[in-house]
């Protein structure tokens, strides 16, 4: 089985670490608590309280194993390579046709979030900048088909 690097920040390597540490040792004696308090309270069969904590239990397990294969494949990045050429951890200006310029740094899927100025190198327009140069224009397509262009304003 390939494993896939999952590329990543230094800041979203430490947020991650820290989310799987609270997990394993916050919540999970939290919600053995709740269990153990909804089985001292007698029959778990009609027990709402013992039904809502197993929920958050697999809730909690699964994520765990989420971030711990996400911390095993983490690859750090760092800011840009300074070549101008886009790679992950650049942060590139770009404007659609007609429209103001916005920034954002490319990063991993793991830790993209448009509303926070990152996009995933894996997105339709992350896939399309990567390679391309100041200057360069970029075509994607929506869903619905129809094309939007960029304009590659710079690369830090």
């Amino acid at each position: 089985m390939i494993m896939t690097p999952v590329y990543m920040t230094a800041e979203g390597l430490e947020r991650l670490t820290a989310e799987l540490n609270m997990l394993r040792d916050v919540k999970r004696s939290e919600i053995a608590a709740m269990i153990k308090d909804a089985k001292d309270a007698g029959d778990i069969s009609e027990n709402a309280g013992y039904d809502e904590a197993k929920e958050k239990q697999a809730f909690v397990e699964g994520r765990i194993q989420e971030l711990e294969q996400l911390l095993k494949r983490a690859e750090i990045i760092a800011d840009g390579d300074g070549s101008g050429t886009i790679v992950v951890g650049s942060r590139v200006t770009i404007a659609e046709d007609g429209e103001e310029a916005e920034t954002f740094r490319i990063v991993g899927s793991a830790e993209a979030d448009p509303t926070k100025g990152t996009i995933s190198n894996e997105s339709p327009l992350g896939k399309a900048l990567i390679g391309k140069t100041a200057l360069d224009a970029v075509e994607i397509m929506t869903p619905n088909g129809t094309p939007l262009r960029f304009t590659v304003i710079s690369v830090a």
